[in-house]
């Protein structure tokens, strides 16, 4: 334990910061898992705004927060060029299929 006044202080200090830091990193937490589940423009969208208000507070470094933005940028990326190819690929099997019932 302190004996200093100020050291006291700072104690005191520290336990309400931590509170505060744990609930805005529970938030984060939370958001990025459920953006990396569902991948989508609004969960991307909440979870940046998260991220970035963690950088802001120093809770998390700005690099980390940087790195962590660009994955899930890049994951919706992945995810729209997936689902656009997977899509193509069904209208083109669709299409060979009407030409072989037709025939």
């Amino acid at each position: 334990m302190p004996i200093i006044k100020s050291a006291k202080k700072k104690v005191r200090q520290d336990k309400k910061r931590r509170v505060v830091n744990l609930k805005v990193i529970g938030k984060l937490k939370k958001s990025l898992s459920q953006a990396r589940k569902v991948t989508t423009e609004a969960t991307l969208k909440s979870a940046m705004s998260l991220i970035d208000q963690a950088a802001k507070k120093k809770i998390i470094h700005k690099n980390k927060a940087d790195r962590l933005k660009s994955r899930l940028a890049k994951r919706l990326k992945t995810e729209k060029t997936t689902t656009v190819a997977t899509k193509s690929k069904v209208k083109s099997q669709r299409s060979k299929f009407k030409v072989k019932t037709q025939k």
